[in-house]
C-alpha cells in the first residue's frame, strides 16, 4: 500500500508541475512630451491605440447641439488668443478674437510658486476682448494664465516675468 501511495504522490507531483503556466515577462511603456511630463503609461499596444486621435474639443455655441455648432481644438483656441510680450516686463496684453469671445467665462493669472492670484475677472463682455495686466510690481518668475470656459473646462498657459 505504501508503494502505491508513493507512486501516486510522485506521479501527481510531476503532473502538477507540468500544469504550472509561466507568465511571459510584461513591460510597462512610458511616453513623455518635450517638457518631460508623462503623457502615456501602459503595458499594451491595444490600450495605447484606443487613445490615438483623441483631442479635447471646445464647442463655440453651447446652446446648439454639438452636431450643428462649430468645434475648436485646444490648438485652434490658442490660435485665437494673442498674448504679448512674452516674456513680460511691465504690461501683459491679452486679446482674443470674436470666435472665442462667447466661449470664455473668466480669465485669471496666478503666480506658480505661491498660487497667489494676480488677476481674476469674470465679466468678459465688459473687457471688450482685450485685457492689460500691470506686472511691473510682481516678482520675476513663472505665472499661469487660465481661461475658464463656459462648459467648465480650464485652459492654461505659462507666462514668464522678467
Amino acid at each position: 500500500m505504501k508503494k502505491v501511495l508513493y507512486c501516486f504522490a510522485v506521479f501527481s507531483a510531476n503532473w502538477a508541475y507540468g500544469q504550472i503556466i509561466i507568465q511571459p515577462p510584461t513591460s510597462v511603456n512610458f511616453e513623455y512630451d518635450e517638457a518631460g511630463n508623462q503623457k502615456y503609461r501602459g503595458d499594451g499596444v491595444l490600450s495605447r491605440n484606443q487613445n490615438v486621435g483623441l483631442e479635447q474639443t471646445y464647442i463655440l455655441d453651447s446652446s446648439d447641439a454639438p452636431t450643428t455648432s462649430a468645434v475648436l481644438t485646444e490648438q485652434e483656441f490658442w490660435n485665437n488668443i494673442g498674448i504679448y510680450p512674452v516674456p513680460v516686463k511691465d504690461i501683459l496684453t491679452i486679446d482674443w478674437t470674436e470666435n472665442v469671445n462667447d466661449l470664455i467665462s473668466s480669465v485669471g493669472l496666478y503666480q506658480q510658486s505661491t498660487v497667489h492670484w494676480v488677476f481674476q475677472s469674470e465679466k468678459i463682455p465688459s473687457l471688450n476682448r482685450k485685457l492689460q495686466i500691470n506686472m511691473s510690481k510682481q516678482y520675476m518668475g513663472v505665472y499661469i494664465l487660465v481661461f475658464t470656459l463656459k462648459d467648465g473646462r480650464r485652459v492654461s498657459k505659462n507666462i514668464t516675468k522678467l
